[in-house]
């Protein structure tokens, strides 16, 4: 038997709030973070929200200088990751070549590469800056927290799409069970608002458009979806081996019980319609962490209130936990979309729920669906204790992330 894995720090960046527990509570007392866009004028655009980062303070985490060469997908990361290391205590200093990284993003600087190429085109620029390549590569989050901290561990960045983050966590895990570390810090960072990539995922009917109610936008299983809501934001976490965490003291948060990625191998956006890629996957999960299906308390849906992605993800978890489907919710009608940091974000979500006894809502769920017929926690956070939870991501190109935590015991 393997040994365990655990958790031991946290650390969140979102739409509706900075910091682990600003999100949690925010998340839920029922709180929206999504609004008009304010990052540049969307007057032309046929979608004008998203949720966007607010009240964030990259100085609280980064030097001056730092913040001038960093993305603020990269920031965002950053921040997470150091709110998590800070509370996992890790010994750095002493042990920095035993603490890796993996990094999980879906977009890179997609949102500088646009700009920058827009005042080239449009002469407000007349030349690039050296900072610009660093900016927008995927793996500068994680280069620039390991200088930072002095981590010298392995390090990779994942790009999985939306399932880059969960992703993110299985790489960890299964690099600490090679033996090539002893902790691993997990990142998620995202941030990719920008007119090109609106009018790409608007003009292939991906976005919901209702401008005029941002705060009922995202509406995940309901009758009335009409599409995802963009957001941005970072997530972090901290994973060690139960031996080195219980020898240092650690704080333990939750046990990463099971992990799992499938691909659908059908199609570039549209999740196969039989759901048996998802359903691959979270029986996968389940059988690493060997727990069977009415063991799990929750499930942190993608759920991204997509009118064809909704049914179909109901369709696998109802294949697979059969007459015995705990209560599910989708925390996106609060945050949107966080992409490559949704995956950790998410995993954050269920931990704290372990941990609290309260399950998140499903914002906005008012008309029924016949394909979305579970119970989805409408509208309003649930009290109920529970002792293990599964996060489901699934990503452009057919990519299935799940993820199993469960309330620690030695």
């Amino acid at each position: 038997m393997n040994e365990k894995l655990v958790i031991t720090g946290m650390g969140a960046v979102t739409p509706i709030g900075t910091g682990t527990e600003t999100y949690w509570n925010n998340l839920v007392q029922g709180v929206c973070g999504i609004d008009r866009i304010t990052r540049f004028d969307p007057q032309e655009l046929a979608v004008q929200i998203a949720a966007e980062v607010k009240d964030f303070d990259p100085k609280e985490y980064i030097s001056p200088k730092l913040i001038r060469e960093m993305d603020l997908f990269q920031q965002y990361a950053y921040a997470a990751a150091d709110e998590a290391l800070n509370q996992s205590g890790f010994p750095v200093e002493s042990e920095s070549d035993r603490l890796g990284i993996v990094m999980g993003t879906a977009m890179n600087g997609v949102a500088t590469t646009a700009m920058t190429q827009d005042e080239l085109t449009s002469g407000k620029a007349k030349k690039v800056s050296p900072r610009f390549v660093p900016k927008i590569l995927g793996n500068l989050a994680a280069a620039q927290f390991s200088i930072a901290k002095g981590i010298h561990g392995p390090s990779y960045t994942l790009n999985t799409a939306c399932s880059s983050g969960g992703d993110a966590l299985s790489m960890a895990a299964m690099i600490i069970r090679a033996g090539e570390a002893d902790a691993m810090v997990i990142m998620g960072g995202e941030s990719s608002l920008c007119p090109v990539v609106l009018g790409s995922l608007a003009q292939a009917k991906a976005l919901s458009r209702h401008n005029e109610d941002p705060k009922a936008a995202c509406r995940p299983f309901d009758a009335d979806r009409n599409g995802f809501v963009m957001g941005e934001g970072g997530g972090a976490l901290i994973l060690e081996t139960e031996t080195h965490a219980l020898a240092r003291g650690a704080d333990i948060l939750a046990e990463l019980a099971g992990y799992a990625n499938t691909s659908d191998g059908y199609h570039v956006t549209s999740p196969d319609p039989s759901g048996k890629g998802a359903v691959a996957c979270m029986r996968r999960a389940l059988d690493l962490a060997e727990m069977a299906p009415d063991q799990i308390d929750y499930i942190n849906a993608h759920g991204t209130s997509t009118p064809l992605g909704d049914p179909i993800e109901t369709k696998a978890i109802k294949e697979v936990f059969g007459e015995k489907v705990p209560p599910v919710s989708s925390t996106k009608g609060a945050t949107g979309h966080l992409m490559g940091a949704g995956g950790i974000t998410e995993v954050i979500a269920c931990i704290k729920a372990i941990q609290t006894g309260i399950l998140p809502p499903t914002l906005n769920y008012r008309t029924l669906d016949p394909e979305c017929d579970l119970d989805y926690i409408p509208n309003n956070a649930r009290e109920t204790s529970i002792g293990a939870a599964m996060s489901n991501a699934l990503g452009f190109g057919g990519q299935n992330s799940s993820i199993i935590v469960k309330k620690y015991r030695k």
